[in-house]
């Protein structure tokens, strides 16, 4: 890169202070149409031109999205008759990816039924969805999957976590999770950032808007959006949903933003600290109960938050996928986060465990927030734990 293009520069190669692992989309980077998502604060020297300031954000997309759209668009308006495009989803080997395959059907299907089999392994519909991509009368179906023996695989916890709320259904709980997550470019650096130093604070983009009117369409419980502290960086909130809903919903809009992200050619991480020095990626967990939602409910709230406090290490081995090593490198009891090594709790304490809002205290009754899961959790699995604790009798737990 000339000396005439600054972007920035404090003179310190990103490779000495990176660390990211990629958890991309289901296919690779590909269509689109390349857009400024955020802006960059740009400093230039005489001789340097707009056209320069280009350059970073051409090198940062993948090539093949700065295709027209408008020729893939001519097929997508092609009639298709009676026939539906159904794509099914499911949680792979990892349990952290997502993989997808499209198959036809004669009609537009009306429920769930049927299954898919996948090299020895069985697909079970569970939720359907409408397709923001090829549009209605097109589906996406999430499904469990099961081995040759027809049990759970192993990174199915779906089933598991079903049968834990069974045991508590008359509790009438309602979940809402705060996805955080860092947007790369194809050279796995977040994305616009300069190639030596820092970027400006964020700036206006559309990956978020896109990704939200997908979600809307599909039939998402998304509650809002907004942009996170470190730049690239940005959270979309799903619920309030009961039960299981909690991890389909989670589950499918990943997937969503996945395919909205290949469209303009970069990457979704879910890595819980992209970059050392600045903010990590959590999937904060907000539950409420009937009991806590009724008068005088802060009285239960403030129960479940010591039966969390007790069980603290239990939790954090199974909010990230890798038995806690992913939150060991976020939870640092800096840039909002508490300590790994310890709970906490407190109104309105963002740097806290376990957090309950201002207006919940003041009102008596509502919610409370669990900040410690990562932003690669497993949602049927932080929500199965946090009811085995706050919710299970003990007895029932031993007995299980």
């Amino acid at each position: 890169m000339s000396s005439k293009r600054l972007y920035n520069l404090v003179g310190v190669p990103l490779e000495d202070v990176f660390q990211i692992t990629c958890h991309g989309p289901v296919r690779k980077a590909g269509r689109g149409t390349r857009v400024s998502v955020f802006p960059l604060e740009r400093t230039t020297v005489q001789g340097s031109t707009p056209q320069d300031w280009d350059l970073f954000s051409i090198m940062s997309v993948s090539l093949s999205s700065q295709l027209s759209k408008a020729l893939r668009q001519t097929y997508l308006s092609l009639p298709q008759g009676s026939q539906c495009m159904v794509t099914y989803i499911w949680i792979d080997v990892t349990g952290e990816e997502l993989r997808c395959k499209t198959r036809t059907l004669k009609d537009e299907p009306q429920g769930l039924e049927g299954e898919e089999s996948n090299s020895d392994m069985f697909l079970i519909p569970v939720r359907l969805f409408r397709d923001p991509f090829t549009l209605d009368p097109n589906k996406l179906v999430l499904c469990e999957v099961l081995n040759s023996s027809r049990e759970p695989a192993e990174t199915n916890r779906r089933r598991c976590c079903i049968q834990v709320m069974e045991k508590i259904k008359e509790h009438e709980i309602w979940f809402g999770m705060e996805q955080e997550y860092t947007l790369l470019g194809v050279d796995k650096r977040p994305f616009s950032w300069p190639t030596n130093g820092y970027p400006a604070p964020q700036g206006t983009f559309y990956i978020v808007e896109s990704h939200y009117r997908a979600c809307l369409y599909t039939g998402i419980k998304i509650g809002g959006t907004n942009a996170e502290v470190m730049p690239s960086q940005g959270e979309f909130q799903v619920g309030p949903c009961e039960g299981v809903e909690m991890g389909d919903q989670l589950w499918m809009s990943r997937f969503l933003l996945d395919r909205v992200c290949e469209d303009f050619g970069v990457i979704a991480s879910l890595d819980p600290k992209s970059l050392k020095n600045w903010n990590g990626a959590g999937c904060h967990i907000n539950v409420s109960t009937k009991s806590m939602r009724e008068e005088g409910g802060l009285t239960h709230i403030k129960a479940a938050v010591e039966k969390l406090r007790n069980k603290h290490q239990e939790h954090i081995s199974v909010y990230d996928p890798h038995d806690g090593q992913d939150n060991l490198r976020r939870l640092t009891g800096l840039h909002e986060t508490a300590s790994i090594h310890e709970f906490s709790s407190g109104v309105a304490n963002r740097g806290a465990s376990v957090r309950i809002p201002r207006h919940m205290a003041q009102e008596q009754r509502g919610y409370f927030e669990d900040r410690r899961p990562a932003a690669n959790c497993d949602p049927y699995t932080v929500t199965c734990a946090i009811i085995r604790t706050c919710l299970v009798p003990e007895e029932d737990e031993q007995g299980s």
